[in-house]
């Protein structure tokens, strides 16, 4: 337990910011796994809305700091790719 109260607030903002973490990379895992799946399936059309979602929510986990700004290019690049590689 801590002794001085400014680090008992540092225990209570670092679990609210965790939380917040977990969500945005969450959502963003979610998202992209919706893309493969719709790539899989051959949907072009269910694939570009995901597409659209994804980057969206990648921007976003980007923007909050959970991941870097390279591996969101990275993951929107290879989705994209993906996606007008379909028929």
């Amino acid at each position: 337990m801590p002794n001085l109260k400014n680090a008992e607030k540092r225990i209570l903002v670092n679990i609210k910011k965790e939380e917040n973490n977990n969500r945005y990379a969450a959502t963003m895992k979610n998202a992209i796994k919706k893309v493969d799946k719709a790539v899989a399936n051959k949907n072009k059309e269910e694939a570009a809305e995901a597409l659209k979602v994804a980057t969206k929510a990648i921007d976003k986990a980007c923007e909050a700091g959970v991941t870097s700004k390279n591996t969101a290019a990275r993951n929107k690049s290879r989705l994209t790719k993906k996606v007008s590689e379909m028929e």
